[in-house]
């Protein structure tokens, strides 16, 4: 005779695990992203400037993540900002995409967020572009950039 085993779920843990369970797919995506560093993102410097690396390339419309610090923002109500790979206490702003530092990032916000002091170091993460693009809103000149990005203090 074949005794049949029966699990029951209790009130409480079925609530417990349908709190949970959208969290867990915000950290999956998170662990999902690649990894990118300031110190990846060009291959050399030559007569035409800064050549992008080939993980930029590769990478280019996936999900990365990347670690530095948030540039004091041009003004509040932004929905960008600059990731610099040290502190600044002044936004590295560039006037032509030729002056482009090799440790600078450009982050457009997917939502508003509450920006954070230049020294609190955050991870953010978003879809990378690369390339000179103008932003027809501000005039800003980028060659790297996140889109649909937010960020977290580490």
């Amino acid at each position: 005779m074949t005794e049949k085993k029966t699990f029951a779920i209790g009130r409480r843990a079925l609530l417990t695990a349908a709190a949970v369970l959208p969290f867990l797919g915000i950290a999956a995506r998170a662990s999902a992203a690649v990894k990118l560093g300031f110190g990846e993102l060009y291959k050399s410097f030559g007569p035409l400037g800064l050549e992008f690396s080939d993980k930029v390339k590769q990478l280019s419309g996936q999900e990365i993540a990347i670690s530095g610090f948030m540039a004091p923002p041009l003004k509040a109500e932004a929905a960008f900002f600059v990731l610099t790979e040290i502190p600044m206490s002044l936004c590295p702003f560039c006037s032509s995409d030729a002056d482009w530092p090799d440790n600078i990032m450009v982050v457009y916000l997917s939502a508003k967020q509450t920006f954070v002091q230049f020294n609190a170091p955050i991870v953010a993460r978003g879809v990378l572009e690369f390339g000179s693009w103008t932003d027809p809103e501000t005039g800003f000149i980028s060659q790297l950039r996140l889109r649909n990005a937010a960020f977290r203090t580490v």
